[in-house]
């Protein structure tokens, strides 16, 4: 398994409260939660730039 990085994440109370609810309902540690919803956003990111970049076919 990769190495993983420690750092600060400064977040107000009433998100981290909705994160920490949200990362019970999903059985997961508040860590594990914020991993799996970065991970989440960065693959919708990646299709999202694929959906905007013409294929061969289309230029």
């Amino acid at each position: 398994m990769a190495e993983k990085k420690a750092f600060v994440l400064r977040v107000n109370p009433e998100m981290l409260k909705e994160l920490e609810s949200w990362a019970q309902q999903d059985f997961r540690s508040l860590n594990g939660q914020i991993e799996y919803l970065l991970s989440e956003a960065l693959k919708k990111q990646k299709r999202t730039k694929r959906k905007e970049t013409p294929s061969d076919d289309e230029q």
